[in-house]
């Protein structure tokens, strides 16, 4: 009989991403693993991409709040609690920590795992669970998870993580090296063929909601002019008209740079696998881009990276810390050194 997991952990972007090592390690350490994934409906992709994820289950936290009392959220919050008591679990563990991640876990049926009062970042959360488990809250979010995730199950991680991404990796490859469409021989993951990439070109995530997390117009403008010297074309990443709107003026005159348009986060994955590196703000997709093996730089102004480091097997740089932006000295450097990580 399988052992039957049910993961919790809804958002956001780069928390998901981080937790995709953990269930590599699980997969690897409890081979009978049947593993199920609650996740927020606009992140739901990212627990599918992973090949050892069953099925993802969302959950639409941040619609319902808006109407919480409405008969249609009402009604979509009384068929996931069906669902989520349907099905009998070995064991539910909520890697959030959270009281609105330990609200779905009183619905489930099953050991219910989760950090101790000490561990947890809202501490009445731990007084849902049946099995506490102490992980020091100081360490690297990747880190945290992992070990979270060998506590429950018992065993020692080790190694270097694992997205399990290695699926857009490769169709990068094979485009880079135009043969996409060739018989490989080996069967590929679902929901990542037909990549679309172009040959040299860098992806920058240069807005963000919040104004402290924005780094120097002209800071950005010295970056994209050594780029584009080191022949790379330039894709601008926005999450709304707003940040569409800086990112076009940012790049105005200048030949070879494109504002994407908004994409779903498969498609922006895709982007990403195939390109030569990324520099951009701490945001979700900064973390993506490391997770899928790009050289990726990162640029901290209102976040610390001794939490949310950038992580993955290729160049990384965190650079920056809460209220300390970022050289453009520092950061070129580092672009240096991406451009030489091929």
């Amino acid at each position: 009989m399988p052992t039957r997991i049910l993961i919790v952990r809804t958002s956001s972007l780069g928390d998901l991403v981080h937790m995709l090592p953990a269930i590599s390690d699980i997969a690897r350490h409890v081979p009978d693993a049947e593993i199920d994934w609650i996740a927020e409906e606009a992140f739901a992709e990212i627990p599918s991409w992973h090949p050892a994820v069953n099925e993802v289950i969302k959950v639409a936290h941040r619609r319902w709040r808006k109407a919480w009392w409405s008969s249609e959220v009402r009604a979509e919050r009384h068929a996931l609690k069906e669902r989520l008591r349907s099905k009998q679990y070995d064991v539910v563990l909520d890697m959030q920590a959270l009281l609105k991640s330990a609200w779905l876990v009183r619905q489930t049926r099953g050991v219910r795992h989760g950090l101790d009062w000490r561990s947890a970042r809202e501490p009445l959360a731990s007084l849902f669970y049946n099995v506490r488990h102490r992980v020091e809250f100081w360490q690297p979010a990747v880190i945290r998870q992992r070990k979270l995730a060998a506590l429950t199950f018992g065993y020692q991680y080790a190694g270097q993580p694992d997205f399990g991404l290695q699926g857009f990796s490769r169709q990068a490859a094979q485009e880079r090296e135009g043969d996409a469409g060739e018989e490989t021989g080996r069967a590929e993951p679902p929901r990542l063929h037909h990549l679309d990439t172009d040959h040299g070109y860098a992806v920058i995530m240069p807005s963000a909601s919040r104004d402290d997390k924005l780094w120097p117009e002209d800071d950005w403008r010295a970056v994209f002019r050594r780029l584009r010297d080191a022949g790379c074309t330039l894709r601008l990443l926005c999450g709304n008209e707003q940040e569409a709107q800086r990112a076009r003026l940012l790049v105005a005159g200048m030949d070879g740079a494109e504002v994407m348009p908004r994409m779903d986060l498969t498609s922006v994955a895709r982007l990403l696998a195939g390109s030569r590196l990324m520099v951009g703000l701490d945001s979700g997709l900064t973390h993506l881009s490391a997770a899928l093996g790009r050289p990726t730089i990162g640029i901290y102004r209102a976040s610390t990276p001794v939490r949310t480091p950038l992580v993955g097997s290729n160049y990384t740089a965190s650079l920056g810390d809460r209220g300390a932006s970022p050289s453009r000295e520092a950061v070129m450097a580092s672009v240096e050194q991406a451009l030489a990580a091929q």
